[in-house]
């Protein structure tokens, strides 16, 4: 016999299927704002308008404010400017005596570049479906994942089910590069009991993840017309040898013994040599390259530290090369100053968030170590506010055909749905026979 909770639930999940159609226009018009750094304002208006005048949540907006961040010890050092590019926050608040616990659902909807757009078998601001994927770039980092947190809890107040405790929903910019996003909104007092946030994990529970950092390295060279070259000296090839230390330090991180979460991982701290930019004319020899890397490492690890242990190896590098020796790199961070973190699984998040993945999955959660960085470092470092990743499945991300298991999207809205029914409580349920 079914219980008053087993029909309250399939009550909701009929919701999800009734509005499934829905949920994939939303889906397909979020992942055609071409969202990247600095161009989030159009997307994040169009959710702030859907959060006020379809669901009836109370919509703030937050614009990261660097000076007021700058001393936070999660705070990024950026290059640009946050101006026009808010944040957003819809909130539902529950009436009377609160019987639950808060949630805050947060997803980001920047996206990284789809260049180069000619490897592309699909327009990447298309949102094409073919079979059971979405293919464009964000479709499953993470925009498939904001839809079915958004999704969720309109299905469960769609159903007429009043949730016990307060819901936040959040879709903050700069995750791809700082995190800033998320931070400026957490120092505004937007906080809840628990976070959780829809990456693309492949319903995956994340229990760590390494930190992260961005490091800019100048090489000087000896410009001249190309007909001496050979009394030059070529920026670009001086900045090999930068390049060559940078992956010897990346083989010493890994050589290390590795944190307790990434034992079973073979090469758990990535260094990615993401940009090189030197030269202006084939026949004139370069006087300076800027080598941009991106360096992962170990939880535990203060990103300050990483940077200084960084910044003498790569110097200790240029002293054994006659030229470099003479005309030292110039070295600089910027971007990711992103700490890791390791979380205790055996906690009540993780015992509803296992309930809500059964219901749907009919397997028990596993849980995931990650290799890169996300905004669930804020809650679980600086604020005491467990945050876990779990969020649909879908593959190319950052890579030209980004795409996302439609179906997938559509269990993990379930699971969102589940989770908020036993996480904060309810009441008001109206029930079909």
């Amino acid at each position: 016999m079914k219980t008053e909770n087993d029909l309250t639930l399939e009550s909701v999940f009929k919701q999800i299927d009734a509005s499934w159609e829905e949920e994939v226009d939303f889906l397909q018009k979020i992942c055609q704002f071409p969202s990247t750094l600095g161009n989030e304002a159009p997307v994040q208006h169009f959710i702030a308008d859907f959060l006020e005048k379809e669901m009836g949540l109370a919509v703030s907006k937050v614009i990261p404010d660097p000076e007021k961040l700058s001393s936070h010890p999660g705070y990024s050092e950026s290059d640009w400017s946050y101006d026009e590019r808010p944040v957003v926050i819809g909130e539902y608040r529950s009436e009377g005596k609160k019987k639950g616990k808060s949630v805050i659902f947060q997803g980001h909807i920047d996206v990284v570049s789809p260049e180069p757009v000619s490897f592309w078998k699909h327009d990447p601001w298309g949102a094409e479906i073919v079979g059971n994927k979405m293919y464009g770039r964000g479709a499953a980092d993470m925009k498939s994942g904001v839809a079915a947190m958004i999704f969720a809890l309109k299905a469960v107040r769609d159903a007429g089910i009043k949730l016990s405790s307060d819901v936040m929903i959040k879709t903050v910019t700069e995750e791809e590069c700082t995190g800033n996003g998320a931070l400026a909104a957490i120092e505004e007092g937007f906080k809840a009991d628990v976070a959780l946030i829809p990456e693309p994990l492949g319903q995956k529970g994340l229990i760590a993840q390494v930190g992260v950092i961005w490091v800019r390295v100048k090489v000087k060279g000896l410009g001249a017309h190309t007909e001496r070259a050979d009394k030059a000296v070529n920026s670009i090839i001086e900045s090999y040898k930068m390049i060559n230390a940078l992956l010897d330090f990346e083989k010493a991180l890994n050589s290390q013994e590795k944190h307790k979460d990434f034992t079973d991982h073979p090469h758990p701290y990535n260094i990615n040599i993401g940009k090189i930019h030197s030269g202006d004319w084939p026949s004139t020899v370069p006087s300076e390259c800027i080598v941009e890397a991106r360096v992962g490492f170990p939880p535990g690890v203060k990103p300050q530290d990483l940077k200084d242990d960084l910044k003498a190896y790569l110097l200790a590098a240029a002293q054994k090369d006659e030229w470099l020796s003479e005309n030292p790199p110039e070295i600089s961070f910027y971007g990711f100053h992103a700490e890791g973190f390791s979380i205790d699984p055996n906690q009540e998040l993780f015992d509803v968030l296992n309930d809500a993945h059964m219901v749907t999955e009919e397997k028990p959660l596993e849980f995931f170590s990650f290799t890169a960085t996300t905004d669930a470092r804020f809650y679980n470092l600086y604020y005491g506010i467990p945050a876990t990743c779990y969020g649909p499945t879908g593959g190319a991300l950052h890579a030209p055909n980004e795409w996302v298991d439609l179906e997938s999207v559509k269990r993990v809205t379930k699971t969102y749905a589940a989770f908020l029914l036993k996480w904060c409580g309810y009441s008001g349920k109206v029930i079909e026979e």
